[in-house]
């Protein structure tokens, strides 16, 4: 299990150290896609957008035609369009920034459809987010079911993600898990799956 892990992690890295346009992008838009929506099917969405050269242009209509199984595909269709716009700005920002806190809060001004679950996430799956959190709901069911945090809260405020962010750090590190791998570790005990 843990090779499934550390070989996840290590494609994350090499994606982000390749500077691929493609490839960083298409992290980008499954980010924008995920919230509310299965990771399998977001992927799957980029695999569509990419198969049918969607990815980098198209209106925004004929993005959202190929989100049929995402949620509120009407306007995350219309923050790949901005994110497409954005780009170049990004890629340069990933070569000069090394700090992923501050990437993660120039990706939440500059990215509209990004959170700091979207922003980590993204900056994890390109191998720049390592020691950040992505607070989805399997992480924090994990948390309360192992009793770290009391509760699973209805909506995380920036100061209540920082918080939650902490506790998360400290339940890795007394476990001796980084913090990613056991991002996935748990992702892995809720869906059977080693996955984005």
């Amino acid at each position: 299990m843990r090779n499934d892990l550390l070989k996840a992690l290590e494609s994350f890295r090499r994606t982000g150290e390749s500077n691929n346009r493609e490839k960083i992008f298409s992290e980008m838009v499954y980010c924008l896609l995920t919230p509310q929506s299965k990771a399998l099917y977001c992927w799957a969405a980029v695999g569509e957008l990419k198969k049918k050269g969607l990815l980098f242009k198209g209106p925004a209509q004929t993005v959202a035609a190929e989100l049929t199984k995402v949620r509120f595909p009407n306007n995350k269709s219309l923050y790949i369009l901005e994110a497409r716009s954005k780009l170049p700005e990004i890629m340069s920002l990933l070569k000069l920034e090394n700090n992923p806190l501050e990437l993660r809060k120039r990706l939440i001004k500059d990215i509209k459809g990004y959170g700091f679950k979207e922003a980590s996430h993204f900056l994890r799956n390109i191998g720049r987010g390592e020691q950040l959190s992505i607070l989805d709901r399997h992480i924090l069911r994990n948390m309360k079911n192992f009793g770290v945090i009391d509760d699973i809260p209805d909506s995380i405020s920036e100061k209540n993600y920082l918080e939650i962010e902490k506790i998360f750090m400290s339940f890795a590190k007394g476990l001796n898990i980084p913090p990613a791998e056991l991002d996935l570790l748990l992702w892995y005990k809720e869906t059977g799956k080693v996955f984005k």
